[in-house]
């Protein structure tokens, strides 16, 4: 397994489990209900080859999910399995990420990073993504309102 290579595929609803997985296992990614299976289903079919998973030796290692409302690009849940990081797969994912949402013709992508994660918010500034302070993020939970957010 040392040796083979790491391979790149868009995401699919088969990828889910492992997906899901790796997600619930990495500190600052954020796992709601809106990511359980029915809602990546829906996601990746509204969003259709955007998304993408990293593959070593069959087993999931990292993940990008990302998708436009035709106006603007974003990006969810980049995670990388700790033992894998460092090797450039984060920087791959996004970058397969972003020719697709460029060439569906998205001039803009954002992408949401918990004001507590340190590591994640090095990585997108050394990647030249711009943090911005001049917003502030207004939520509603449609299914029960009133509902708290979940914080990581």
């Amino acid at each position: 397994m040392q040796h083979d290579p790491i391979t790149y595929h868009p995401m699919s609803l088969a990828d889910h489990p492992e997906a899901y997985a790796l997600w619930q296992a990495t500190p600052g990614v954020g796992v709601s209900l809106a990511d359980e299976r029915a809602g990546v289903e829906r996601y990746l079919a509204r969003n259709p080859n955007m998304s993408f998973v990293a593959r070593l030796g069959g087993r999931i290692i990292g993940t990008l999910m990302a998708g436009h409302d035709g106006r603007r690009g974003y990006m969810f849940h980049l995670a990388v399995a700790p033992e894998f990081r460092n090797r450039g797969i984060a920087r791959e994912l996004v970058n397969r990420s972003l020719a697709a949402l460029k060439a569906d013709g998205i001039e803009r992508t954002h992408i949401l990073v918990y004001s507590n994660n340190a590591s994640g918010r090095d990585f997108w500034a050394h990647l030249g993504w711009q943090r911005i302070d001049f917003m502030d993020l207004f939520s509603i939970n449609l299914i029960s309102p009133g509902k708290q957010w979940n914080r990581q």
